[in-house]
């Protein structure tokens, strides 16, 4: 068992842990969360001894080994195979102790414990897992210093996996990987053999792979039985009954005040007033428990839609010079599309991407784009582009010229970036709020079609939720390309999938092409139990949900600026009139600026009636 017992420490004024406990048992899969910079990767470097807390202890039984993820990729000239077998040190040292010894005894000794620790079966295991997370038998015997920074980081999570430490730490393992490689570790941790603890923003992995949550909130650990659905619903009814406690002591603390202030100068009702004194002084306030706020994602839509398609491909090939990628393309999109690319990274899915977005012109084939067909693509080698230096509101300013201060203040803030944190550099700025930043930007002037190229790196459960309202809001059509299962299947309303050197729609859903991944019988194809024609019937009625409540968004717009021009137009008579001479000087002036003023309030008061009638319709799906 690990225990966690008065564990303080503070970065700087900010203390991340106040005298914190928790126990966690032994064999517990248990997926660690808490908002972005609450302090989760602090607690693994504080466990594997990289930096020390300021008081308080951990307790973990003698022997046990601890296994992390290198933060650093390994980039040597070993096979990838053999950099993975050698992270079982054990196994790597016996080996070489066979090599060398000529003791018969020690010799057996070394067999027996080989067999014991099945180090034999090990190369086969390490293969697994390699393929597991992408790497074919061809790419498995490749030097590791021949891939790319993100595939050498999976090779990272291949060697602490095959090593099977008792305690594994994983740090949003999820991130470097595509979501073939994700739906395989969904399966790879709910078998895992001890324990793990593992950072994790990605709901369907803290629903599916772990059986307890640890929740780390303004600086406490708690520990929940179950996956995060459970979590969510246990936290949510802790919260109503702690505040509704809240509430009976307030009501409580009211009574005995008035009491005391009632009857403390009477003598037949002093002791009494002073008994309650006293109680009031030794209650122990409870205190309020809430959500913190996360702001909304900005995804504005195009002001005109466009006619179907708007884009449409026959016998197109895309590639890079005469390198061909993709080839025999027979696909359309409608202005409302929700679609999403799967397959393994390298198949081509960033190469679809580009050609959707206009970036790159198709080799051969026909291809037709709407004449005023604009686009927005978002990828996480974007947040790069962004100018460090820079502050959210200089560069929300570049794409508004000649607009005032206030205008440009008030879109940073739609954006996420009210008051002060529009000022903040960009050097200062969150891995989750660069991304906020970067989507906002791509989709500033309304785009027709949205790409998106895993949006949910750096983005907190939270922020992942908004992430999904606003995407169901854009009226426009979104191609996305994501590892969160929760989004994708929240989000979209087609699958296609991006292999064997094409693009072609899915039959079935994400189950069907998880049986795929892992290799399940029937894989690929739609279930027995109508389940795949079910799925297609919701994707339907969303795209008509969708098409049939954009004319209400669109008059929800409306009738959010007109509140907004009639409250500033209702301030602006409130100056006036604030003046205590303005009816002595021109009573007539007065007068009329009063009949205004009411007009304008009750215009405001209609316009929200309206607003919040056509919201619940909104929220009802009407």
């Amino acid at each position: 068992m690990l225990t966690i017992s008065d564990l303080t420490y503070r970065l700087g004024p900010r203390i991340l842990f106040d005298s914190a406990s928790a126990a966690i048992p032994d064999g517990a899969r248990v997926g660690f969360v808490g908002r972005n910079g609450a302090g989760k990767s602090t607690l693994f470097r504080l466990l594997t001894g990289e930096i020390s807390s300021e008081s308080g202890a951990f307790s973990l039984p003698r022997h046990r080994r601890i296994g992390a993820v290198a933060q650093e990729a390994p980039s040597g000239p070993e096979p990838l195979v053999e950099v993975v077998l050698a992270a079982d040190t054990e196994r790597a040292a016996l080996l070489r102790e066979a090599e060398t010894t000529t003791d018969p005894m020690r010799r057996a000794e070394i067999e027996t414990r080989l067999v014991d620790i099945d180090a034999h079966s090990a190369p086969a295991r390490a293969a697994a897992i390699l393929h597991g997370l992408g790497f074919d038998a061809e790419a498995q015997l490749r030097p590791c210093s021949s891939f790319s920074g993100g595939w050498r980081m999976r090779v990272a999570l291949a060697a602490v996996l095959f090593a099977e430490p008792d305690l594994l730490l994983l740090d949003e393992p999820t991130n470097y990987l595509d979501i073939e490689g994700t739906l395989w570790l969904y399966d790879f941790l709910g078998r895992y053999p001890h324990t793990a603890l593992v950072i994790s923003h990605d709901r369907e992995l803290l629903d599916e792979a772990v059986d307890h949550i640890l929740h780390l909130d303004r600086g406490k650990l708690t520990l929940y039985r179950g996956g995060y659905t459970s979590f969510d619903r246990q936290r949510r009814e802790k919260m109503a009954q702690n505040n509704a406690l809240r509430a009976r002591q307030e009501n409580e603390r009211k009574h005995m005040q008035a009491f005391v202030d009632r009857f403390r100068a009477k003598a037949t009702k002093a002791r009494q007033a002073q008994s309650r004194l006293k109680r009031l002084e030794k209650m122990e306030p409870i205190a309020a428990m809430t959500d913190e706020a996360v702001l909304p994602f900005s995804l504005p839509g195009p002001e005109r839609p466009l006619s179907p398609p708007i884009i449409a491909m026959e016998g197109v090939a895309a590639g890079y010079g005469e390198r061909v990628v993709l080839k025999n393309l027979n696909l359309s999109i409608a202005p409302d599309d929700r679609i999403a690319l799967l397959g393994q990274n390298g198949n081509g899915k960033s190469t679809f991407a580009k050609l959707l977005a206009g970036s790159l012109q198709p080799l051969s084939g026909a291809m037709a784009r709407s004449g005023k067909l604009e686009t927005a693509f978002f990828a996480q080698h974007q947040l790069d582009v962004l100018r460090i230096n820079d502050t959210p509101f200089q560069h929300v300013a570049v794409l508004m010229p000649g607009a005032p201060e206030a205008k440009i203040r008030a879109r940073a803030a739609q954006m996420g970036f009210p008051g002060q944190k529009a000022d903040t550099p960009v050097s200062s700025l969150s891995g989750g709020e660069r991304a906020r930043l970067t989507m906002g930007l791509a989709a500033f002037h309304g785009p027709h079609l949205l790409i998106l190229d895993e949006p949910t790196n750096h983005l907190d459960i939270d922020s992942r939720q908004a992430l999904m309202e606003a995407i169901n809001d854009y009226p426009g059509a979104v191609v996305l390309v994501s590892h969160d299962r929760f989004l994708v299947e929240a989000c979209v309303d087609r699958l296609w999938l991006v292999a064997n050197g094409s693009v072609k729609p899915f039959d079935g859903d994400l189950d069907d092409y998880r049986a795929l991944v892992l290799g399940g019988a029937d894989a690929g194809k739609p279930r027995a139990d109508n389940q795949g024609n079910e799925q297609a019937e919701r994707r339907r009625q969303a795209a008509e949900r969708r098409q049939a409540q954009a004319p209400l968004r669109k008059r929800l717009e409306a009738l959010e600026a007109r509140i907004e021009k009639l409250t500033t137009a209702v301030n602006k008579v409130d100056a006036a009139l604030a003046e205590g001479d303005a009816f002595a000087k021109n009573p007539a002036k007065a007068a009329e600026l009063a009949k205004m003023r009411a007009d304008a309030a009750e215009a405001i008061a209609t316009a929200e009636e309206e607003w919040l009638e056509i919201s619940s319709q909104l929220e009802s799906g009407g």
